[in-house]
């Protein structure tokens, strides 16, 4: 049944991204067709449309310079084409009103307007890109009215990596090198460690970077949705052979001060347990700290006597208007939310999906500074 589910889903976002496609194709075709341009258009389009789908089958088969140039193609042109929708879908709606209310003067080509809407999506995408490039530091102080041998704890939190073609070496060696001037305590990483295919994290040997990263008492992950698309197992035996301790539904109790407890992600289905199985054991007279990847059911952490929640996943939509709907759909989009006594911060991530372009929000990495004051 979940094979089917999955089968449907895929086949539905398929449709979707076909569609949107073939409506853009057409838009621009009724610019370009009766010029010499025509067949130059029609042939780039189709390359471009197809080069992210293509890209990732052949990474899954063998990996090569053609899959990484194609899943890179693939990539801005799923930005690209968010936009492009966008806009195509205001010109048609202008259009629409023009023909029973005529403002559009007559002056105005169809040429001119693609040029202005071609040049305008170039530099959203080119902008968007540089800052999905420049992860910010966001600090969170917070006081937990807990007794812990340890008085502070400084922690480096960096959701969403998503390590891959996109995320590459050049790139981890950055977000290291920041997470590293923090000088934290504990670095936890909250899901999504791994894009989808571990074979373009072991062929570029980014579990070597990731142990680069210097902290006290370690690195600390839980599984994400990505890790369950590409091979959850491979990728959780990745990521411990490189010094990552990886949570799935257990915990850790740090310098026998303070409790790490990491669920496993939920689209592990049946096999996640409760929270409530999971503290069995935890000792709520301890500041505790869960990490759960999708933050959905907020309200778990509360009634568990959870102190602190930390949760990825969400990007905040990564590309805006997105960041409209994840805030319908969470709790929490991004930010820090107190709920009950649990301090929650769902993360807008460090790294991308898809498209290696942000406009609805920062990267980040959050460094938690916590006091115990029990």
């Amino acid at each position: 049944m979940p094979r089917l589910r999955f089968v449907v889903f895929f086949s539905v976002v398929l449709a979707v991204y076909a569609l949107i496609n073939f409506y853009i194709f057409i838009r621009g075709w009724e610019v370009v067709q009766d010029t010499s341009l025509g067949t130059l258009y029609a042939g780039v389009f189709i390359v471009l449309s197809l080069s992210f789908i293509a890209g990732r089958f052949l990474e899954r088969v063998q990996l090569s310079w053609l899959s990484s140039l194609l899943v890179w193609m693939g990539s801005f042109w799923l930005a690209a084409m968010v936009y492009l929708l966008i806009a195509n879908v205001a010109i048609d709606i202008i259009r629409l009103v023009n023909y029973f209310i005529p403002v559009i003067p007559d002056s105005i080509s169809k040429q001119s307007v693609a040029i202005v809407v071609a040049s305008t999506v170039f530099a959203i995408v080119l902008l968007g890109h540089i800052n999905a490039l420049m992860p910010r530091i966001k600090t969170l102080e917070i006081t937990i009215p807990k007794h812990s041998r340890l008085k502070t704890l400084n922690i480096a939190v960096a959701s969403d990596i998503h390590l891959g073609t996109i995320i590459c070496k050049a790139r981890l060696e950055r977000i290291v090198a920041k997470i590293n001037t923090l000088t934290p305590d504990l670095v936890l990483l909250p899901g999504d460690v791994v894009d989808e295919d571990i074979g373009p994290v072991i062929k570029q040997n980014l579990g070597e970077t990731l142990r680069k990263i210097q902290s006290k008492y370690g690195v600390v992950a839980v599984t994400g949705n990505h890790e369950y698309i590409g091979g959850v197992e491979e990728a959780c035996k990745y990521l411990i052979e490189h010094g990552i301790v990886m949570l799935r539904d257990s915990f850790i109790k740090i310098d026998d001060s303070v409790y790490i407890v990491g669920r496993e992600d939920r689209s592990s289905g049946r096999r996640r347990k409760t929270l409530d199985e999971l503290m069995t054991g935890v000792d709520c007279a301890y500041p505790i700290i869960l990490m759960d990847h999708q933050p959905f059911k907020l309200e778990e952490a509360q009634n568990c006597g959870v102190d602190m929640q930390l949760s990825g996943h969400t990007h905040h939509g990564q590309l805006w208007p997105f960041n409209y709907i994840t805030q319908k759909i969470f709790e929490v989009s991004w930010g820090y939310l107190l709920k009950g006594a649990t301090h929650v911060y769902v993360s807008s991530g460090v790294g991308t999906w898809g498209p290696p372009v942000r406009t609805s929000n920062r990267p980040e990495i959050v460094n938690v500074k916590l006091t115990f004051a029990g």
